[in-house]
């Protein structure tokens, strides 16, 4: 038997699998469908490296499986091609988007064909594609027209690299999420996306999901919910009002100070009795140079300045308080203004400190001559009036009953999640498809002239002033308005690279589709996604945009469920060999395309399923990928002890029932080194005996086909088996034959175990016990004394009580 060439061997079963299309899915209502996906990736210009296919790889053996247990998969794969990344790698090496975007989709379509992915490629999308962002437009439309978008001047995080406008989802510890560059504030007019309207839904509707708690704690602390109440101080000797948030009223005896973001607009209304202005607004011209995170998480040096010439009065105790500005108060979040209640939050206690405020405890329980006292979700209102005595949740009830009694305020829940920035001032991504009238305002392009191509253009670089490139095109900006037909402007901003991946999983449905994103029947058939992978550095990106569009799409009739994903895991990373993340400025990059060149592509799925547990981060390492090559290479050499017989070796029958039952089960928990561990130990049980049967080689192929699909096709094919492994059924263990005969039992003296002893599966107990006994360590145990009791659990301990 010649050795095996897995180069061969794969390239021959690749063809045949785009030959035949073996993985294209329909709709077929007498088969449960279940629907794999994973990411949709960014087609970049240095292609994919050893840690891309993981997820990928995980997927496709629970595809295949599942295929093979009769199920109607859908496993497609697409481009998420618009965006920062592809324009930003374009203009670097100086080539247009388009042109790249083509060409990495080209690069990347091959490296994962050579992997033998089972993707159904007939339902391949691209988000550049005119026929598929036609409907991202059209979603957009169907927000604006319901109120959910909207444009407003505020101030948005710049990438001064990237020379564009971020989410604050896009902005990771002050710096750009794609370039990591520092970004800094600008105020611009932008496209807002009212996600806030739905943050109450993105958290209740977490409980109807399979999702690991890391993720749904994500994204429930980011989207912050709060409970709490809004209330107003009144400013002394005017009729005006700081109206504040605070989830603890509990503590408005305690506050002793008041803080005003330095965009606040009482700063402007009070300008005239304001005797220290000039200082504010030195003070305020600082501050607006810092990017939100340097003005909160970086703030450890506390600044501000008093209001010097106004005070506000503490609608509780009924005394002036003094009014800073201070950089470490938001205008986005919340009312821009803070009571400060210095006794009991470390922030408000060291600015107190600086500025020799007053400290008033009003929760018992700590020393605030040393610092402030924190832990008070319990305890003891004290300096608070009518709350005094009162226990923290009885007296934040009496006190919000007491300022709506008083009109002084109201309850209110309260988010931390800001609405979407959406618009960018970029070439690469889809138009807005908007135009402004002078009369009639933000018309929406009706939808029979949808898409709204992106021009072709020469300059495509993004420019100084913070303008899109396409505001320069005179052919495509001047329209005329769709309302009343005079002159108008198309809106040159484009959207993020956000945009079109937060509703691809849809498109998959129906990919042809040029009547509507997606039928009704398509939706209903395959919707909701069973399954979803993807990184966890997307918990509060891809995935809360997604699900915030498959609400919206719920809410007019497009979807059928509420949420789009049933049930979301996550992959570790693959790392260089030397234990850091993978990058070429790193020089540890490992290629593939060399994998597979030396080792073959059934070793590197494999090697990248066994390198350890899914969900973990795991390195490299080359001597793995050569212990899985051995693997198999001793796989190959089973041909070379086969026989006749169409049943399981007599010897083998318990092992592979055992095998069928573990790699099942692994294989659907994402437990993929186990389950190939096992299959590794019945491997070596085949060659230890010798001689196996051409059923235990069937079960044995069939089991190995989802990791490895090439090289067990090609020996199903040499025994001139019937049709193809992915034709065939998933084997079924039979429950008895997983059960040992013999086990080894641990025997206890006095709860401490002192040996194990070899007993059979259905042995009487008082065979057990005397097996116990006649034990050397167990007789040492008990000799001399009195046996008072013997605890005996099936199968599992025995136990002799002696005294």
């Amino acid at each position: 038997m010649e050795n095996y060439n897995p180069s061969a061997i794969e390239k021959k079963w690749q063809k045949h699998w785009d030959d035949f299309k073996p993985f294209k899915t329909e709709i077929n209502k007498d088969k449960e469908k279940f629907y794999a996906l994973i990411e949709f990736p960014y087609p970049s210009g240095e292609g994919l490296h050893v840690g891309h296919p993981r997820p990928y790889t995980a997927l496709d053996i629970v595809s295949r499986k599942r295929r093979l247990q009769g199920y109607n998969v859908l496993y497609p794969m697409g481009w998420d091609a618009f965006g920062l990344p592809a324009e930003n790698y374009a203009i670097k090496n100086k080539i247009h988007p388009a042109v790249i975007t083509e060409k990495n989709i080209q690069r990347f379509k091959e490296q994962l064909k050579s992997i033998g992915l089972s993707f159904d490629w007939d339902r391949e999308i691209n988000t550049t594609d005119p026929n598929y962002y036609k409907w991202t437009q059209w979603i957009f439309i169907k927000m604006f027209e319901k109120g959910l978008a909207y444009k407003k001047e505020m101030p948005i995080n710049w990438c001064p690299s990237c020379k564009v406008g971020l989410a604050n989802e896009e902005v990771v510890g002050g710096l750009c999420e794609r370039c990591g560059a520092e970004v800094v504030h600008r105020v611009k007019n932008q496209w807002m996306l009212k996600i806030t309207e739905y943050a109450n839904r993105l958290i209740d509707d977490l409980a109807e999901v399979d999702y690991p708690e890391k993720i749904k704690s994500q994204q429930i602390n980011w989207i912050g919910r709060s409970y709490g109440c809004e209330l107003n101080f009144s400013i002394k000797d005017s009729e005006e009002n700081i109206k504040v948030y605070t989830t603890r009223p509990d503590t408005i005896f305690g506050a002793t100070y008041m803080v005003v973001a330095v965009e606040h607009p009482l700063i402007e209304k009070f300008k005239d009795r304001i005797t220290n202005l000039e200082e504010v607004e030195s003070y305020k011209k600082e501050v607006i140079k810092k990017s939100e995170f340097e003005r909160t998480e970086l703030n450890k040096d506390k600044t501000g300045v008093e209001l010097k010439g106004i005070k506000a009065i503490n609608p509780l105790t009924g005394k002036d308080i003094p009014v800073y500005v201070s950089d470490y108060v938001l205008m986005t979040y919340g009312t821009g203004a803070i009571m400060a209640v210095p006794a009991h939050d470390t922030r408000d206690y060291e600015f107190a400190k600086k500025f020799n405020l007053n400290i008033v405890e009003v929760v018992s329980g700590g020393d605030i001559s040393e610092e402030a006292y924190t832990d008070t979700d319990k305890g003891v209102l004290i300096n608070s009036g009518f709350l005094n005595g009162l226990e923290v949740e009885e007296a934040k009830k009496k006190i919000i009953e007491y300022i709506e009694d008083n009109n002084l305020g109201h309850k209110k829940t309260n988010f931390k999640l800001r609405d979407w920035i959406f618009s960018r001032q970029r070439y690469w991504g889809e138009p807005i498809p908007l135009v402004y009238c002078d009369d009639c305002g933000w018309v929406a392009v009706p939808e029979d002239k949808l898409p709204v191509k992106l021009p072709d253009v020469k300059e495509y670089e993004p420019t100084d002033d913070g303008e899109s490139p396409l505001a320069k095109i005179d052919s495509f900006v001047n329209t005329t308005c769709p309302k009343c037909g005079k002159k108008a402007k198309r809106e040159t901003d484009t959207m993020p690279q956000w945009a079109g991946s937060s509703w691809y999983y849809m498109r998959y449905m129906d990919p042809h589709n040029n009547e509507e994103l997606a039928s009704k029947e398509s939706i209903d058939y395959y919707g909701p996604v069973d399954w979803y992978n993807g990184g966890m550095e997307h918990t509060t990106l891809h995935l809360l945009y997604s699900r915030f569009w498959h609400k919206f799409l719920y809410d007019i009739g497009v979807a059928n469920t509420k949420e789009p994903y049933m049930k979301r895991t996550s992959h570790g990373m693959i790392l260089g060999d030397n234990g850091e993340k993978m990058s070429k400025s790193r020089g540890n990059v490992i290629n593939p395309d060399d994998i597979i060149r030396d080792f073959g592509a059934d070793t590197l799925r494999t090697y990248e399923m066994f390198i350890g547990d899914f969900e973990k981060s795991v390195p490299w390492s080359e001597n793995g990928v050569k212990g899985c090559r051995k693997f198999l290479d001793r796989v190959w050499k089973l041909q070379e002890i086969v026989v006749d017989g169409d049943e399981y070796s007599k010897e083998l029958e318990s092992a592979i029932h055992k095998t069928i039952k573990k790699v099942s089960s692994d294989f659907e928990t994402l437990k993929f080194n186990t389950g190939i561990a096992q299959l590794m130990t019945l491997l070596n049980d085949f060659l230890a005996k010798g001689q196996i049967t051409k059923e235990d080689l069937k079960t044995f192929l069939i089991l190995l086909n989802p990791v490895a699909p090439h090289i067990t096709e090609e020996i199903w094919e040499r025994f001139n088996f019937a049709d193809h492994i992915y034709q065939q059924k998933w084997p079924e263990y039979d429950e008895e034959k997983t059960k040992d005969d013999v086990i080894n039992l641990p025997v206890q003296v006095n709860g401490k175990l002192r040996a194990n002893i070899e007993i059979s599966i259905d042995e009487e107990e008082e065979s057990i016990f005397n097996k116990a006994i006649a034990n050397e360590s167990i007789k040492k145990h008990i000799e001399g004394k009195d046996i008072i009791k013997k605890i005996y659990v099936n199968g599992k301990i025995y136990n002799i009580v002696v005294k």
